[in-house]
């Protein structure tokens, strides 16, 4: 297949910004420093208290006039009272008039894996029954029992006749129903949620998959919440724009390891470090990225007291 220049894929990135947003779950650097990157963040602290009208005046304020929120709902709702919709009403109109202040329309339900397949139907009355006036409600499903043929049967048809758009990782899962948009949380592809850097060739995969929803009235929505959520989701828009990926950093090979192990608390042990940073990936010129948990193979399985020693085992490894 022949390569596309890097020219006609920025034209295409450009038009696709209008139709795909990115941004992260929370805010990974300073909000003065996310304004600057991107124009849609999705607030996680709403889902652990319930900000008072005057914070949530000023997180508008201090946003751009064109910033979009959205607003992951309480977890009284959806731990606390598992969509119950008796005890979960009173809760999500609290959740509604935070969202009214932020201009918010996306309110995203998530459910913890203990709310299976089992409670579809307090999900039904939930989302039927709720008074959710203009907002467009998305839901996170977690837990196997979703994730089985019957579970995505059960929720195709309940989200369908709700119209209510299932979230999903991409990556790992494709969303059973999509509404007026696609909302896509991006939590990384490693054993522990969260810990993980997403390399060029998934960030294309992920941007392939997207595309197929441009056609929605409201785009998609590409939401990163892993530890690298920052850097993974610029370079991500960065690869709409332009059609290629920036540098991970400004340095290639071992050598780019030194930032990383600077950041790391000393005295360590190897599986220590594994366990902290060997989900970062590391960038050789030749364009292979490698996770650092590889390089580190090899090292001695001791106790280390600063990043030199490390580096001199590894350049020893690699020689």
């Amino acid at each position: 297949m022949p390569l596309i220049p890097h020219y006609i894929l920025g034209l295409i990135g450009w038009r696709m910004m209008r139709m795909i947003k990115v941004g992260c779950c929370g805010y990974p650097v300073s909000q003065a420093k996310y304004y600057e990157t991107f124009k849609l963040v999705e607030l996680n602290s709403t889902f652990y208290r319930y900000p008072s009208p005057r914070t949530a005046e000023n997180w508008r304020k201090r946003a751009p006039e064109d910033f979009e929120f959205t607003v992951k709902a309480h977890q009284d709702i959806s731990h606390k009272y598992k969509l119950k919709i008796e005890r979960a009403a009173e809760p999500f109109e609290k959740v509604k008039q935070i969202c009214r202040i932020l201009k918010a329309k996306i309110i995203l339900i998530q459910t913890p894996a203990s709310f299976s397949i089992k409670n579809l139907e307090d999900a039904k009355k939930f989302f039927s029954g709720i008074n959710r006036e203009d907002f467009i409600l998305v839901w996170e499903t977690r837990g196997p029992s979703w994730e089985s043929d019957e579970g995505l049967r059960s929720l195709k048809g309940i989200l369908s006749e709700l119209d209510v758009t299932h979230v999903t990782d991409p990556l790992r899962l494709m969303p059973t129903y999509t509404s007026r948009l696609v909302y896509f949380r991006l939590h990384g592809l490693g054993e522990r949620m969260y810990y993980y850097q997403y390399t060029n060739d998934e960030l294309r995969r992920i941007y392939e998959i997207v595309r197929g929803f441009e056609g929605l009235e409201m785009g998609a929505y590409v939401l990163f919440n892993n530890l690298s959520m920052f850097e993974d989701a610029r370079r991500f828009a960065f690869f709409m724009k332009n059609g290629y990926f920036p540098l991970l950093t400004g340095e290639f090979g071992i050598e780019s390891v030194q930032r990383i192990l600077n950041a790391v608390r000393y005295p360590t042990t190897k599986n220590a470090l594994i366990d902290r940073v060997g989900w970062r990936l590391i960038e050789f010129e030749d364009g292979r990225q490698v996770r650092l948990s590889k390089l580190m193979a090899n090292i001695s399985a001791k106790t280390y007291k600063n990043p030199e020693e490390i580096m001199s085992e590894l350049k020893a490894s690699l020689a």
